[in-house]
């Protein structure tokens, strides 16, 4: 790990109109720009962030924050609103101050690892702002293939040339190593390292991949992953490989593969956290059978969820016994923010929490382009408040917010 950085002020970011050169090389393609799919378009968009100054834990652009929010609305329920998060909002930051949180699945917000926005200061900024120590930044080596079909459902729309996935998931290291190096993060390698960098109030990234479809059946690429900082990965995503079957694709292989199954006990030996989201149910209870260590499922709901209601990301809720067989390996299941409001979205923690109890729930917000409940993370401290106003102790609300993230981080890694 590099030596903390200097003190400095960060100015707010501009917006600005988002490159796709990278995916242009990746693809090969001179109109590439013209045709990247949705979940990668770099068009313009809008971003905020606070000017900060970096000093431990910036409680001043927290409370910042929190007195943001208190100053909007109008009303006898704005008001009323105001005055149960003012209550809450100290005793959020004592847990945030306690505990180590982690978001167990992200890609950075709207100018994130997805969006093909360059390097900046924003997921830093936003980080201190809302007092999130860690992000799982997530790397997707399928997105130059993924696009919406006429119904509006993500999936590959495209062939991906022999290579063609694995250079753009090493542009994509590039990228985070960018951040690293020069936007304010810091790269953790291992449990000591989070904690450091939690002491030194600086953000953390652990270096995440969505999908080994990179990998085209080369497990010698999972180890090149990990020599570059790699400490996180999934399994599957939306683009059929030879791992295993995915929720929302077509049944291939009836579950994991012995080549899948070959990647989790490599995982194991790396010191890689194995993720099982977007896995078929079947595909994750094989994956329990291999495993020596804690699984993560990391962004999902409760199948049926009332807290979600009626919703098009169906397909990619689990039943109750495929959580049940995550949370069995000790391992956690991550809820995302797709919910219509944080208090909704600590209903959606609650009805998890209900099947597999409190050790084996996290928060997977999955932030991205695409909007939800937390979709700057200056509001990370306000949905550690609205746990404890929905009824959640402060030594659950950290154990949700961090701890069963960091139990696991250190079975798998060290």
């Amino acid at each position: 790990m590099r030596a903390p950085l200097s003190g400095h002020a960060y100015a707010a970011p501009t917006c600005a109109t988002l490159p796709t050169t990278e995916i242009a090389q990746a693809i090969g393609s001179e109109n590439a720009g013209q045709n990247v799919p949705h979940i990668l378009r770099g068009d313009a968009m809008d971003c905020c962030s606070h000017a900060v100054t970096r000093r431990r834990w910036m409680w001043g652009s927290v409370m910042a924050s929190v007195g943001a929010m208190l100053g909007g609305g109008a009303g006898r329920r704005a008001e009323a609103a105001a005055a149960e998060t003012s209550e809450a909002a100290p005793a959020a930051l004592a847990v945030l101050r306690k505990s180590i949180s982690v978001d167990v699945h992200t890609h950075g917000g709207t100018t994130g690892i997805t969006s093909q926005a360059p390097p900046s200061d924003d997921l830093a900024n936003a980080m201190r702002a809302g007092s999130l120590a860690t992000a799982c930044l997530a790397d997707v080596p399928d997105g130059p293939i993924l696009g919406r079909n006429a119904a509006g459902v993500l999936g590959v729309v495209r062939t991906a040339e022999p290579g063609m996935l694995y250079r753009y998931h090493l542009g994509r290291l590039d990228w985070m190593d960018e951040m690293v190096a020069e936007h304010g993060l810091r790269r953790a390698l291992n449990a000591a390292d989070l904690a450091a960098v939690h002491e030194a109030g600086q953000p953390a990234i652990v270096m995440d991949v969505e999908g080994l479809d990179f990998l085209e059946t080369k497990l010698e690429r999972l180890e090149e992953a990990h020599q570059r900082g790699v400490r996180h990965v999934q399994l599957v995503h939306y683009t059929p490989n030879d791992i295993g079957d995915f929720q929302t694709g077509t049944v291939t292989h009836n579950g994991l593969t012995p080549f899948g199954a070959e990647a989790i006990r490599a995982c194991h030996r790396l010191g890689l956290v194995c993720d099982v989201a977007h896995a078929t149910e079947d595909t994750v209870k094989q994956a329990v059978k291999v495993a020596t260590k804690p699984l993560l499922l990391s962004h999902t709901a409760l199948q049926g969820s009332p807290a979600m209601g009626p919703t098009p990301l169906t397909g990619r809720q689990i039943s109750r016994d495929h959580a049940r067989a995550v949370a069995e390996t000790g391992g956690s299941i991550g809820i995302w923010h797709f919910f219509p409001s944080l208090d909704k979205y600590v209903d959606g923690l609650k009805e998890m929490a209900d099947v597999v109890g409190i050790d084996h729930v996290s928060i997977g917000t999955d932030q991205q382009v695409a909007p939800g409940s937390v979709q700057n993370y200056a509001q990370w401290v306000h949905l550690v408040a609205a746990m404890l106003r929905g009824g959640f102790t402060p030594e659950d609300a950290g154990k949700i917010a961090g701890g069963n993230y960091l139990r696991i981080f250190r079975a798998a890694v060290g």
